[in-house]
């Protein structure tokens, strides 16, 4: 065989031996490759909580205590996205997961200066390496860096190449990602960067310990401004803008990541652990004005006296602001308890529902007339709260002076059972203790009920008689009103609590509210609303003791007016619905009048009594023992009686005198000296009597 044939030959066979190692490199890079495609899992990013806006009210860490939020190309500063990737890897839209020519580069300056310059990473690359957790400038890693980022370029898109980076970014410390970084150095989301901000941004990524702003300022200054530099060169960003950049003052410190709402954040957060985004009716502005008005507000209170505050839309039932606590990391004041959930008692607050049943069942109107004088109901006693009595009121003074004689009584009228019940239309929860069936107690407070409860409640009242379920969170779902009251008691209730002097000229007033303390000065209390919210106030201490000279209308009347300041202007209450009844005095129906025992003291007033002859008395009568002829001129007993109703019976020693008699005066003509049992009887069977000695 000749030479030529034998090295064509063997050129063959090294060919094939070189095809047969391509197609097994090839094969075990698309193994390789596949293996990874198929381990790619998205990283976990912390939990947050959104208000009705998406505006970011609270975040929560990783698991392991990081700081990493979710975050994509549309939560960013367009400009910042264009540095980044004129700075990283400006072939990024082009490349599939390697760039040859920065490999290249990167290998050539390597070679030229005898060590590592520049590590020819793609962005994808970077984000194979922060997935994988690989360290920098090893050639192993640098491998497992190119095959995790060919998979990335297969699974995933160019924009979510993007997110995975916004997110993974290291920023020193325990912080990860654009939204974090922004969030911790700057205190604003990274939608509106500055310049400076986001040149700083892109160059920490690079040596984020080293370049940590809160530690080595002037490191960080000058990473910063090599990157506004090489903008400057790359036409991203012209002269003005990076000199006006260049002079921005680098962050001092690491800010605080938001906590607002914290405890219903917190709440609903432990509920559910795994949901990454909880979005809430809370709105971030006035919530963020509460919380600094309660900071303030508790400054001037005595630790450990605390307090807490929900604002809700009662048309909606959304909650707008909540409040649990002054400071939640406020260990004086036990800050980490929620107070807009521990249950108190309601002191005076559950009465304008109680009198709003009573409207409702025809059992009162807001001009009858109450006692409110000692009394016993079913082997309770009640006592008023400054131990005075009013005597013979209104309804309507009666409520607005908050007494709760007539209070006690109207509900044992309506019921104890049926009071309860309407509470729990609302989605309340009231705590009975070990009662099986509520008592009289219950309208004066012997009940447990959260703040959220009597928000509730009062948001029913305020969008006349129909409760809206109260809810937090974000729902799309259709919600199930419920009525409470009918429209007309409702309206009635606003027309007291709004400070009327009458039901004929409605509300004045264009906020009503009711105050309650409860039993030993533990809570005070105020509930609020005009015509769109209800806010609802209570101030206490969270271990439940005792706070001497603590009251509803002195501590928690301010805070409402305070709170109403921050909502802004007054949505005004609406006017009276039709069928109600604009009548006072002798105007209402009879039953209406007097009610309760103020009409049993009306009718002991009206039964009849006889004026003359006064009982006991002696009475001369000329003639009466003398002849028959001055018999006939003997004067006769005249009969009177004032109150009572006509026709009147007159009877004399049991024997009918007149009958059927419509007037008010009759006579009698004895037959002789001695006593006379004298009685009359009115048109309702009432009677009175009297026994004179006549001579």
């Amino acid at each position: 065989m000749s030479s030529r044939r034998r090295l064509a030959q063997t050129g063959l066979f090294c060919l094939l031996l070189l095809l047969i190692a391509a197609l097994w490199s090839y094969s075990a890079f698309e193994r390789a490759v596949s293996r990874r495609v198929a381990a790619l899992a998205a990283p976990e990013v912390g939990a947050e909580v959104v208000d009705r806006e998406g505006r970011l009210l609270r975040a929560f860490p990783v698991a392991d205590g990081r700081w990493r939020l979710a975050a994509d190309g549309g939560d960013v500063d367009p400009r910042f996205l264009t540095m980044l990737l004129a700075w990283e890897d400006k072939r990024f839209l082009d490349h599939g997961g390697i760039d040859g020519w920065a490999l290249a580069r990167a290998a050539w300056q390597s070679l030229s200066h005898g060590r590592i310059v520049s590590g020819g990473s793609t962005l994808t690359m970077q984000v194979a390496r922060m997935l994988d957790g690989l360290p920098t400038g090893s050639v192993f890693a640098k491998i497992e860096q190119m095959l995790t980022a060919v998979a990335l370029e297969r699974r995933y898109d160019k924009a979510e190449i993007l997110s995975l980076y916004l997110r993974l970014a290291p920023y020193g410390g325990n912080v990860e990602g654009i939204r974090a970084a922004a969030l911790s150095l700057f205190g604003k989301e990274p939608r509106r960067l500055t310049a400076g901000e986001a040149a700083l941004l892109v160059a920490l990524p690079q040596s984020p310990e080293r370049y940590r702003p809160d530690r080595f300022p002037e490191r960080a200054k000058s990473a910063r401004d090599r990157v506004l530099q090489r903008m400057a060169d790359l036409d991203v960003l012209d002269a003005r803008q990076v000199q006006r950049a260049s002079r921005e003052p680098m962050p001092r410190g690491r800010r605080e990541m938001p906590v607002m709402a914290a405890h219903v954040s917190e709440r609903l957060h432990a509920a559910r652990p795994q949901q990454s985004r909880i979005n809430l009716t809370i709105d971030a502005r006035l919530q963020e004005k509460l919380e600094t008005y309660a900071r303030q507000k508790a400054k001037s209170l005595k630790s450990p006296l605390s307090l807490a505050l929900v604002v809700a839309d009662h048309r909606t039932g959304e909650i707008l602001a909540e409040v649990g606590s002054p400071d939640m990391f406020d260990r004086s004041r036990q800050g980490f308890v929620d107070l807009t959930q521990a249950l108190r008692s309601p002191g005076s607050t559950l009465k304008p529902l109680i009198y709003g049943l009573a409207f409702e069942r025809g059992v009162a109107h807001p001009e009858s007339l109450v006692d409110d004088s000692p009394g016993g109901f079913a082997g309770y006693t009640p006592q008023n709260f400054d131990h005075q009595f009013e005597g013979i009121i209104t309804v309507r003074r009666a409520l607005q002076l908050s007494r709760n004689l007539p209070a006690v009584e109207l509900l044992s009228a309506v019921g104890p059972s049926r009071l309860v019940q309407r509470i729990r239309r609302t989605g309340a929860r009231p705590e009975l203790g070990d009662r099986s069936l509520p008592g009289l107690a219950i309208g004066l407070g012997g009940l447990g009920l959260t703040l959220e409860d009597l928000v509730r409640l009062y948001a029913g009242i305020a969008n006349g008689g129909v409760s809206v379920p109260l809810h937090v969170e974000a729902s799309a779902d259709p919600l199930v009103q419920r009525r409470i009251l009918s429209e007309q008691a409702a309206w009635y209730v606003t027309s007291i609590l709004a400070g009327a002097t009458s039901t004929t000229k409605g509300s004045p007033g264009e906020i009503a509210h009711k105050t309650g303390t409860s039993f030993g000065y533990r809570d005070a209390w105020t509930i609020g609303y005009d015509g769109r919210h209800v806010v609802g106030v209570w101030l206490g201490r969270p271990d439940g003791a005792p706070v001497p000279g603590l009251v509803g209308q002195d501590a928690a009347v301010p805070v409402m007016h305070d709170v109403f300041a921050r909502i802004g202007p007054v949505t005004r209450l609406a006017g009276p619905p039709p069928g109600i009844l604009a009548s006072a005095g002798a105007g209402l129906p009879p039953p209406l009048k007097r009610v309760g025992r103020a009409a049993e003291r009306g009718q002991a007033g009206l039964r009849p009594e006889i004026v003359y002859p006064p009982d006991k008395a002696r009475i001369e009568l000329p003639g009466l023992a003398g002849a028959d002829a001055a018999r006939e001129a003997e004067m006769p007993l005249f009969l009177k009686v004032r109150n009572g109703r006509p026709p009147f019976t007159w009877y004399v020693d049991g024997l009918p005198v007149e009958r059927d008699q419509r007037l008010r005066q009759s006579a009698f003509r004895p037959k002789e000296p001695g006593f006379l049992s004298i009685s009359v009887v009115d048109g309702t069977g009432a009677a009175a009597s009297a026994e004179v000695f006549v001579k």
